[in-house]
Order: structure tokens, then C-alpha cells, then sequence
């Protein structure tokens, strides 16, 4: 299921508990879209704390963008996410590095403030 949470208008947040379908992806990229229209760079907040799995056809959403944003991910400076799951806080410091145009971190349960204010603190674009 997912929840759209609060936050600054440059920062795409949500939760995620149980199992993510196709429906709340679209959800998601729908939203993301609309706050890259409107700001050209955009801070993501995922609070995945009960987040359980995704769908097979949400997973290959998810590729689908990822892929076809691929000379985009500027555009993305900052993720955050919040888990106490050890595989995903691995992935997330897995990913960090990779994706040189996103600086990622993981937070634990009880440091969603801290993300969030983290995730919206843009750095500056680099020309």
C-alpha cells in the first residue's frame, strides 16, 4: 500500500507498507513527473519501514522508468530511505556508489525527521 506523505514541494515522499503493486507505482511516477514539471530537480523520500515486496509488474514499472531516465538521474540528486531491513540498507549503500548523479542513504525507524531534511536540502545543480 502506498501512503503520499507531507513535505516540501521538491520532495517526492512516501511510505510503503505491505506489498507495492502497479497501481501505486503508477501513483508514484505520476507524482514524481508532476514535481519534476514544476522543479526540474527533485529530492525522494521513501519510508519503507513495513514494506513487505512488489509485484512483478510493479518491479517492471519500475525498471521501465529507471531505464528510460537513465541521462536523467541529475535530476534526482538526493534519496532517502528509511528501513531497519538489512538487505535494503545493503542496497542503498550498493546503489550509492554506482549512481555517481545520486547521493543515496538509508535511515533507520525513528529518523524520518532527519531524512526528510536531509532529502530537501538540495545541493546546488551542477552546470
Amino acid at each position: 500500500m502506498l501512503q503520499l506523505l507531507d513535505a516540501p514541494d521538491h520532495v517526492l515522499a512516501y511510505r510503503i507498507s505491505g506489498t507495492l503493486d502497479a497501481a501505486d507505482y503508477g501513483r508514484i511516477v505520476g507524482t514524481l513527473d508532476a514535481k519534476l514539471a514544476a522543479h526540474g530537480r527533485v529530492g525522494v523520500y521513501a519510508d519503507m519501514t513495513d514494506f513487505e515486496s512488489m509485484t512483478a509488474e510493479a518491479v517492471m514499472k519500475d525498471l521501465r522508468y529507471h531505464l528510460g531516465h537513465l541521462g536523467q538521474w541529475t535530476r534526482f540528486p538526493r534519496a532517502a530511505v528509511v528501513t531497519d531491513e538489512p538487505w535494503l540498507r545493503a542496497w542503498v549503500r550498493f546503489i550509492d556508489p554506482l549512481v555517481p548523479q545520486v547521493e543515496a542513504r538509508a535511515f533507520l525507524p525513528g529518523e524520518q525527521a532527519e531524512a526528510l531534511a536531509w532529502v530537501a536540502d538540495l545541493p546546488a545543480a551542477r552546470s
